[in-house]
């Protein structure tokens, strides 16, 4: 059988990586276990099970219900087409690399010579399929609530960030969404001003329901002002309750 246990000097390591973690293993091989790529494991003739491909596996899993669960708390009131983009926003390969690197996991990694040699340790396909394997090893050490409380610490700060750009880049769609679900009719976006050199023009649009302005914005192109302005109208909260005329 493959010792699993860590070698003293690599002790050290997952130590320090707890502590950027803010959690602390009983079982400290499933960190190890986790930061073990699938090059590294076959160079070193270890059993396929012997390297974080399962633990990623579960990971992923465990962080979708984790974040799943994190925003249906924070966010009763949202819909369920928004929290599902919200939540693939926060757990896409991009993200989690991101995530990866702000606790120095590439440091960590256990990476065979070819992806070594390839600066593996900045891929962000390694970095976040590493994050989840580490999620999955909390998960087994800890259980959910350790989970849970692992990305509730983590991930929270980025739930307002995200939600914001979510409803800048997806305004005009969800806007359109919820009006045609309460009164079975779109918003229009009226151009109510333009000024500036035509090089370097600034539009100025309003999204209008029936007779009643939701919002307004402006910017350096109509599809952005018209963002904009759908964004302004969402975060009013004073859009029409519900109802056909």
């Amino acid at each position: 059988m493959t010792n699993t246990t860590p070698a003293p000097e690599e002790q050290a390591g997952l130590r320090e990586l707890e502590a950027r973690l803010g959690y602390r293993f009983t079982e400290r091989p499933l960190l190890g276990k986790a930061l073990i790529h699938s090059s590294y494991a076959f160079e070193q003739g270890r059993e396929p099970k012997q390297n974080n491909e399962t633990l990623e596996f579960l990971g992923d899993a465990v962080l979708d219900l984790a974040v799943g669960h994190a925003l249906y708390r924070r966010y009763p009131e949202m819909r369920e087409g928004e929290l599902t983009r919200l939540r693939a926003a926060l757990v896409n390969e991009r993200h989690l690399a991101l995530m990866a690197k702000e606790v120095g996991l590439g440091y960590h990694l256990l990476l065979g010579k070819g992806e070594e040699a390839s600066r593996g340790r900045e891929k962000a396909s390694i970095l976040s399929c590493a994050y989840e394997a580490v999620v999955g090893a909390i998960f087994l050490d800890g259980g959910y609530p350790a989970a849970s409380r692992f990305v509730e610490d983590h991930f929270s700060s980025w739930f307002v960030q995200e939600q914001q750009a979510l409803l800048l880049a997806d305004a005009k769609s969800s806007l359109q969404e919820l009006l045609q679900e309460r009164f079975g009719e779109a918003p229009r976006y009226v151009l109510e001003s333009a000024d500036g050199p035509d090089h370097d023009k600034t539009f100025h649009v309003a999204v209008r329901f029936r007779e009643e302005v939701l919002g307004r914005g402006s910017a350096r192109s109509k599809k952005e002002a018209e963002q904009l302005a759908a964004a302004a109208a969402l975060r009013s909260g004073s859009l029409p309750a519900s109802g056909r005329a």
